[in-house]
């Protein structure tokens, strides 16, 4: 695989290719860091099944603390590859080291919060007293942590939109890796359970961190990290960047924080915490689709950046469609595997419950009814925020939010506790079709006023 891409001239297909599918491998590898977890917990002997319904709980906030590293990551990673695209080198590298300095700043003041909060913000996100001291006990030691997270997510999208491709997936599989090794030592061996899988979980994000530290500090990087030249308006032009991706990461996990709370009240006593055991087990399936299809979406966002800063339209045009292809081609797979045995096997790995896991690939097969379409919005989505439209991207990602909300709310109340499974496929399908409307709209527009910029 090559080390370097050149975003302007490259073929497109494979450029694309280069650029995404290791992205989307990186973030396949990188669900292992919670889906691990979850299979060792879920198989404690005795105590798995409340165990892995606490650390689900844990999931959602977990991911919501992820997503401010994609604010800052993902925000500075299209206006680096754009400077690039100029020939700004200097200005690139200041990207680099706003980004470095914000996202310190964040793990910091987000480690304090979460450690003061966490008590009753687990109770009130779908916590019960069955289950709170497993869940306690994960976030503590998670949040501990949280700045390795923090520097390893956001800083590795700086490498990606450099066209270090490679690197960018090496550091998140040695974290992986390291994690898959790690769990059972602790789990088991040293008999610590959730505490175990938490611990390993911040060492291989430790190391992720100093992978990705030390390729950007070296001479060999195109665009370097160093310390100075912070600016207060790129914080804030990266912060606008960043926000619509940001707002799909972190409402998921808001919204999937909401579906805990919602199945534990209207689940009642025990049942609250069987439906919220199935929702992990569901959304940790629901992980395998969205941040692979996510690394392809934003993984090839520089290829789309690099080419609306050099005015090389067609380019744009050929990248979006190759882009979308992928993503609705993998997003085919996972909607026959969730048809197949595949789902009822993957499901086995996290219960020995029969009646649990019959449930779970139910739930599963509801949740992802409608993939097919979010592949669509995805796509649209991020590369409407490479070619700057930030505010169509966030107003995009508001609706779909939107539909979501309203339907946890109101199918539950007017159903049962199960309906809420059906919140996901319907907020996708209408979701797409509005997407794919307000882009065949404004894409034109976007190009011809990029066009008449370049002209003057």
């Amino acid at each position: 695989m090559r080390h370097t891409n050149d975003l302007g001239r490259d073929r497109l297909f494979p450029l694309v290719c280069r650029l995404s599918i290791p992205t989307m491998l990186a973030q396949l590898v990188s669900v292992l860091y919670s889906i691990v977890d979850r299979i060792y917990i879920g198989n404690i002997a005795e105590i798995g099944g409340l165990a892995l319904a606490g650390v689900g709980v844990c999931g959602p906030i977990v991911t919501l603390l992820s997503s401010f590293a994609t604010l800052v990551g993902l925000g500075g990673a299209p206006i680096l590859a754009m400077r690039l695209g100029e020939g700004r080198r200097d200005e690139a590298e200041k990207v680099v080291s706003n980004g470095f300095l914000m996202l310190a700043v964040l793990a910091a003041a987000l480690t304090a919060i979460f450690l003061l909060l966490k008590g009753p913000m687990l109770m009130l996100f779908g916590a019960s007293e069955a289950t709170f001291g497993y869940a306690d006990t994960y976030l503590t030691i998670y949040t501990a942590g949280t700045v390795f997270s923090l520097l390893a997510t956001g800083l590795n999208s700086y490498l990606i939109a450099q066209g270090f491709s490679g690197l960018g997936m090496l550091t998140v599989v040695l974290g992986a890796a390291l994690n898959i090794v790690l769990d059972p030592v602790f789990i088991f061996l040293l008999h610590m359970d959730v505490a175990g899988a938490a611990v390993a979980t911040v060492i291989s994000q430790m190391a992720s961190c100093g992978v990705v530290l030390y390729c950007l500090l070296r001479k060999k990087a195109a665009v370097r990290l160093r310390w100075g030249g912070f600016d207060a308006a790129l914080m804030r032009r990266i912060l606008t960047f960043g926000l619509p991706t940001f707002i799909i990461i972190s409402t998921d996990s808001i919204i999937l924080i909401i579906l805990n709370s919602v199945l534990q009240r209207y689940g009642g006593p025990g049942e609250g915490d069987v439906l919220v055991t199935c929702a992990t087990i569901v959304q940790s399936w629901f992980l395998l689709i969205s941040l692979p299809m996510g690394g392809i979406t934003e993984g090839s966002q520089p290829v789309v950046s690099f080419n609306y800063g050099a005015g090389s339209f067609e380019r744009i045009k050929k990248a979006i469609l190759y882009i979308g292809v992928l993503s609705v081609s993998f997003c085919v797979l996972m909607t026959l595997a969730a048809h197949t045995p595949v789902a009822p096997l993957f499901v086995r790995l996290f219960t020995r419950d029969a009646e649990i896991a019959a449930r779970s690939v139910g739930y599963i097969q509801i949740f992802t009814a409608m993939i097919i379409p979010l592949a669509v919005q995805y796509t649209l989505v991020d590369e409407t925020t490479a070619l700057g439209r930030v505010e169509l991207s966030l107003a995009c990602s508001l609706f779909r939010k939107s539909l979501f909300l309203g339907s946890i709310i109101a199918l539950p109340a007017i159903f049962d506790a199960g309906a809420t499974f059906y919140c996901e496929p319907i907020a996708d399908g209408v979701a797409a079709v509005v997407t794919s409307c307000v882009f065949a709209w404004q894409f034109p527009k976007t190009l011809k006023k990029r066009a008449e910029a370049l002209r003057k």
